[in-house]
């Protein structure tokens, strides 16, 4: 089991592999939990959109897992854009996760989803959401807080008024799809970048080229994309309710050489992604 950890800048540990729950219902959330933590897994993502958070926090009292040896992260909803309802709503993971704290509280989205990527840019209501957060971490029911899908400018919003910096940005990073001045942005603001997708909702598993790149190294094409991203300094988020998969992503201990990253750093960005081509938005919620 691949166990190494990252620390924050505010020196909490974070492990580097996660088990993202994206498309799981509560029952599913709670399962897959359970399997992932007997498998070694301690980290688990999760979001107010999901509406899995119930589950997972019937996973985290059922797993035999002390609640300490979790790392558990929640995200905040796109659509919530006033300290007023950022405060609510975090009071409400907290009772459905049914915790005392949570590990990292990220906003899932710069925008509304029905709005993402759009011309309003909600720069003034992204600091009033990011006080809510630091209003969390100063009371002690958050123990760190970042960002998701945030780019450079929205970013550089935040800092501009924070009192405490954004710890983490969440966003889509694998082969075939690696925003580099990004990753470096983040990198050089001590804002951890973890990876979501990582396996590019599948879109690369039949890939010839990836493909015989994972066989000399005797691994599977799911190892390959998990290990590189891993190898960029990223935390990897790969979701999965099947267990054989989990096992699967969390052999992780070999190195891919720098040749090989090479040129897994200039695939050809992937266009289509088949059935999964609504990503990111998708009525109104989204991983």
């Amino acid at each position: 089991m691949y166990n190494a950890t990252s620390k924050l800048s505010n020196g909490i540990e974070i492990p580097n592999l996660g088990l993202g729950t994206w498309l799981l219902n509560n029952e599913q959330a709670e399962q897959a939990l359970k399997d992932a933590v007997s498998l070694g897994y301690r980290h688990i993502d999760t979001a107010q959109a999901y509406m899995n958070e119930e589950g997972v926090g019937k996973g985290i009292r059922t797993c035999g897992a002390a609640r300490e040896e979790l790392f558990i992260t929640t995200k905040v909803a796109a659509e919530a854009k006033t300290f007023f309802t950022v405060t609510q709503s975090i009071d409400e993971s907290l009772a459905k996760l049914s915790v005392d704290y949570i590990d990292l509280l990220i906003i899932h989205s710069p925008q509304p989803w029905v709005e993402f990527r759009g011309e309003k840019r909600y720069f003034e209501e992204n600091k009033e959401v990011w006080k809510a957060l630091e209003a969390a971490y100063k009371a002690g029911k958050v123990k760190a807080i970042g960002l998701s899908n945030f780019l450079q400018d929205d970013i550089e919003n935040i800092l501009t008024s924070c009192e405490i910096k954004p710890m983490v940005n969440q966003i889509l990073a694998h082969v075939g799809n690696t925003p580099w001045e990004l990753i470096d942005f983040c990198q050089k603001n001590d804002i951890l970048v973890e990876a979501y997708s990582p396996i590019a909702h599948g879109a690369v598993l039949n890939h010839a080229e990836i493909k015989a790149i994972a066989d000399k190294y005797g691994v599977s094409v799911a190892q390959l994309c998990l290990r590189y991203d891993i190898q960029l300094g990223l935390v990897v988020l790969p979701k999965t309710a099947n267990p054989d998969h989990m096992r699967n992503n969390a052999e992780l201990d070999f190195v891919i050489s720098d040749a090989d990253m090479e040129i897994l750093k200039n695939i050809e960005p992937i266009q289509n992604y088949g059935e999964h081509s609504f990503f990111p938005v998708f009525g109104g919620k989204l991983s």
